[in-house]
């Protein structure tokens, strides 16, 4: 799977080693920084990975931050775009469940290294349950512009 990936300056050492367990994984990563810890504005990084899962030069995003709140919240703002703030396992499977999310933020400075890789692993691993969740899910579709 090719994977988006961003992050701010709070978010860049779990990028990293987000990037090296989706390498591993086997995954294809498109890196849009921030590419050190040097204080950066995200919606710089956060918007592009966005735009690439939008247009589908990116099948999912991972997007981090201090709290991932700002993340997720530039990243909704594109639209075909359904970031999920995830902070537990719970959260990350029920978001691919039953929002069919396509895209991960996550807070570094909210959750231990060792959990945000297994809400990673199990982001990427749940799948849509479709049924019921499938009009909600169109229904988050903003209007037309």
């Amino acid at each position: 799977m090719k994977i988006a990936l961003a992050s701010d300056h709070a978010g860049f050492a779990y990028k990293e080693k987000i990037e090296q367990l989706l390498a591993a994984m086997g995954h294809e990563v498109v890196d849009f920084g921030a590419h050190s810890a040097e204080s950066v504005d995200y919606p710089t990084f956060i918007r592009p990975a966005a735009r690439a899962v939008a247009s589908g030069q990116c099948e999912r995003g991972i997007v981090l931050g201090g709290s991932g709140n700002g993340e997720a919240m530039v990243a909704n703002k594109v639209r075909g775009v359904r970031c999920a703030l995830c902070w537990s396992i719970q959260t990350a499977e029920l978001s691919r469940q039953h929002n069919n999310a396509n895209m991960l933020s996550l807070g570094e400075r909210q959750i231990s290294e060792e959990l945000a890789l297994e809400i990673v692993r199990v982001w990427l691993a749940a799948e849509f349950e479709n049924g019921r969740h499938s009009p909600r899910v169109e229904a988050i579709e903003p209007d037309s512009y």
